[in-house]
């Protein structure tokens, strides 16, 4: 598998897999996030890894001037045409080399568009050029998954038809890392491509987010906001920037 999987993977056939996650769900979750946490009510605010916008969208609704960036071209494009809000700017960046500093109140970076490269390092890079992003005590989300949940949770396989497609998914993990493989045939060709995410626990994200510069003050396992534990199927870290 290429190191660079996400290059292959965020194109047109994202938004076939991932269709569930749309509008309406990113409003709810902007909704709960913003209702929860003790986050400015103004300000601006930086969707790392926006994708096709939908939770940027959703953070403007709010008010807020929002900026967000992503490495898809095509995922940015699709972002350009939903998109009717003047409060929002698009950018195209990998998230290692962002080049802003210090120009953000909040921070979100939301489902799982972390742990994707294979050296720590890297990974620990992303989370400097957050600090780097935020303001003085600015404050930031991070929607990761939740190791403890997939360990236990797993599906090494499942299939499902979307529209005339036919999505077969493959999943393990191998040496730290959850590793899914999907096979989308249509019209008698099949295309494959992978998702792989490292498994960080949450004592390991805390401490790369304290080097970072980053305080976490509070973890959840679900938009629900129940504590996090091994039952949630999610990592929500809530915290600010000690610059």
């Amino acid at each position: 598998m290429d190191a660079s999987w996400f290059v292959k993977s965020f194109q047109e056939d994202y938004s076939t897999l991932y269709q569930h996650r749309d509008e309406e769900s990113a409003r709810k979750e902007i909704d709960g996030l913003l209702q929860k946490l003790p986050l400015p009510k103004t300000g601006r605010v930086l969707d790392f890894c926006c994708g096709d916008g939908r939770h940027t969208r959703a953070l403007a609704r709010h008010g807020y001037e929002v900026v967000g960036f992503d490495l898809s071209e095509y995922l940015l494009d699709q972002a350009h045409q939903k998109t009717k809000d003047e409060n929002i700017t698009y950018y195209r960046y990998d998230m290692r080399e962002i080049p802003f500093e210090s120009e953000f109140d909040i921070l979100f970076n939301l489902f799982t568009s972390f742990g994707y490269f294979p050296e720590d390092a890297e990974n620990e890079k992303v989370l400097h050029r957050m600090a780097q992003a935020l303001r003085p005590d600015g404050h930031f989300v991070i929607d990761y998954l939740n190791p403890l949940y997939i360990e236990e949770h797993l599906v090494p396989e499942s299939s499902r038809e979307v529209e005339d497609k036919s999505i077969v998914e493959r999943r393990k993990i191998e040496d730290g890392f959850v590793v899914k493989e999907i096979n989308i045939t249509e019209k008698g060709k099949t295309r494959r491509f992978w998702e792989k995410v490292r498994l960080y626990s949450l004592e390991e994200m805390k401490t790369m987010l304290s080097h970072a510069g980053m305080e976490v003050e509070s973890v959840y396992g679900d938009y629900d906001f129940s504590p996090y534990s091994k039952e949630g199927k999610r990592m929500i870290i809530y915290g600010h920037c000690r610059k």
